[in-house]
């Protein structure tokens, strides 16, 4: 079973930021890039939720899924708010923050100022050099563009077959500047038995 459908605390991680994003008066609609088995995890949870909820196929890597969805959404939307499942306890304060960021700079992602100290190494684990911990953010999600950028975005990376690891990737091959906001350190991404045993702790802390 894929992680994002693992329970925590009894319900499967990906409702946690699907509640979180459909209680937000900012959020127009909600589309799922999910396997149509899982389809019925959502729309068993519609109860009470006034929002449009949409579905698209995933696909190969990472960037095919974020594409498939993108074709979904409403032509009159203002922003596309790209979010991780696995990443269930992201604050509707953060995401506001990012949504307003975003509207000002047209991209803008959800950040935290790295902790550990990064080396960089050479093929045979020998230091290269130390980075400067000061300018090194880790990137979380959501990450806000507008829809117009993304495509066009999209244009260039699939024009030019490029690889990217996250989606203001995409917007940043376009050397369209891209805004980090600061975000909070417990918007984890649950992709171990030690992350799932964090999450726990940090939601029966509120």
């Amino acid at each position: 079973m894929p992680k994002q459908y693992l329970p925590l605390l009894g319900q499967p991680i990906a409702l946690y930021s699907f509640f979180t994003f459909s209680k937000m008066i900012e959020v127009k609609e909600i589309v799922v890039v999910c396997d149509p088995s899982y389809r019925d995890v959502f729309e068993d949870a519609t109860e009470g939720i006034n929002i449009d909820l949409k579905f698209a196929l995933p696909g190969k890597e990472r960037q095919d899924s974020v594409y498939s969805g993108l074709q979904e959404i409403d032509l009159s939307s203002e922003l596309v708010c790209i979010h991780d499942s696995a990443r269930p306890l992201v604050l509707a304060a953060d995401v506001r923050k990012v949504i307003k960021d975003a509207s000002v700079n047209g991209a803008a992602v959800l950040g935290v100022p790295l902790k550990a100290t990064i080396k960089e190494a050479d093929g045979k684990s020998f230091v290269v050099r130390t980075l400067d911990r000061k300018t090194l953010w880790e990137m979380q999600t959501p990450q806000v563009i507008k829809p117009e950028v993304l495509r066009e975005g999209f244009e260039l990376v699939n024009r030019e077959g490029l690889e990217v690891t996250d989606d203001v990737s995409i917007v940043e091959h376009l050397k369209h500047p891209v805004f980090i906001t600061e975000g909070s350190y417990t918007n984890i991404k649950v992709t171990t038995p030690d992350d799932m045993l964090l999450a726990e702790r940090i939601l029966n802390m509120n």
